[in-house]
C-alpha cells in the first residue's frame, strides 16, 4: 500500500475543472515532484489534500500505520485542514502564510500543540503534566529553530524576517506538526541561485533526518531534477506525464506543455 494513493480526483469550479481524474501514487520515504505550467492545477491539488478544497469525485487514500504497526488507512478527501494535518500531512504554501504578529518561536510552538500529552484540566491547574509538556514544546521548538539558523531570531515578528528567512520558518512550522508527508509548495519561489543550491541541500537533509516523505511543487527545474526521484506533470488539470527526471526532460508532451508546439519542433 502506498503512503498516499489519488484515484480518479476531480476538482471542478463551475464550468471550470481545475484538477480532471488525476491518478498518483506516493510510495514512503519518495521525494516526488508535480509540476507544469502556471494553471495546471498544481496548488489545487494541493488543496484537495489538505482540506482546503472538497474533491467533486474521486478519492484520497493515505496510510496512517506506522512501521511495525496494523496498516490503516484514512479517506482524506473532504476532511477539514486541522483533521488532515492529524493524519501526518503538512504542508506550506506558495505566498508565505505565517503568523506574521506572533514571534518566531511562537509560529513553531503554535504548530506543536496538536501533539501535546496535557488537557483542559492540566491547563487549567497548572499540572505538573502541563509544565513538563510546555518545557518539551520549547526545546523542540528552539531545536527546530536551529536547524533553520533562525535561533538567534526566536524573539523577532515573523513579519520582520527577511523573505528567505520567512520560507525556512515556514518549513519549520510544518515539521512542528510530526509530518509523515510533507507538501512543499514552490520552497524556492523568490530566492536567487545561492539560496537555491542551499534550499536543495536542506530539503535533502530534512528528508533524511526526519524521515519524511515529500512532495514538491517548484518551477526551478534545476531543484526538481537534482532532487526529486520521480515527477509527475500536469497540464489544464490533467496528467500528462510521469517518470523518473530523465524520461520527463526529453518527454515530448512535457517539452510541448511548457513550451508549445512550435518552438518544440524548432
Amino acid at each position: 500500500m502506498p503512503l498516499l494513493k489519488i484515484e480518479k480526483l476531480t476538482r471542478s469550479f463551475g464550468g471550470l475543472t481545475a484538477v480532471s481524474n488525476l491518478n498518483m501514487e506516493i510510495e514512503k520515504g519518495e521525494l516526488v515532484g508535480l509540476i507544469g505550467p502556471n494553471g495546471a492545477g498544481k496548488t489545487t491539488v494541493f488543496n484537495l489534500l489538505t482540506g482546503v478544497y472538497v474533491p467533486t469525485s474521486g478519492h484520497i487514500i493515505f496510510e496512517k500505520g506506522q512501521a511495525g504497526s496494523d496498516i490503516d488507512t484514512i479517506e482524506l478527501g473532504g476532511m477539514k485542514p486541522y483533521n488532515v494535518t492529524k493524519q501526518g500531512l503538512a504542508r506550506t504554501f506558495q505566498n508565505i502564510r505565517l503568523f506574521k504578529d506572533l514571534t518566531v518561536l511562537d509560529n513553531v510552538r503554535i504548530a506543536m500543540h496538536q501533539n501535546i500529552h496535557y488537557g483542559m484540566f492540566s491547563s487549567f491547574f497548572r499540572a505538573n503534566r502541563f509544565y513538563h509538556e510546555e518545557e518539551r514544546m520549547m526545546e523542540e521548538a528552539e531545536k527546530l529553530l536551529d536547524i533553520f539558523h533562525l535561533k538567534g531570531k526566536k524573539k523577532e515578528l515573523a513579519k520582520n524576517l527577511p523573505y528567505g528567512e520567512q520560507r525556512h520558518l515556514e518549513i519549520a512550522r510544518a515539521l512542528a506538526t510530526r509530518p509523515s508527508l510533507l507538501l512543499l509548495d514552490e520552497p524556492a519561489a523568490g530566492m536567487n541561485p545561492k539560496e537555491t543550491a542551499a534550499l536543495t541541500e536542506l530539503i535533502k537533509w530534512i528528508r533524511k533526518e526526519f524521515d519524511l516523505t515529500i512532495l514538491l511543487i517548484e518551477h526551478d527545474m534545476s531543484l526538481v531534477m537534482k532532487i526529486c526521484e520521480r515527477i509527475y506533470v500536469l497540464d489544464y488539470g490533467m496528467l500528462i506525464a510521469s517518470g523518473k527526471p530523465e524520461e520527463i526532460r526529453v518527454n515530448k508532451r512535457v517539452i510541448e506543455a511548457y513550451l508549445g508546439e512550435e518552438n518544440s519542433n524548432a
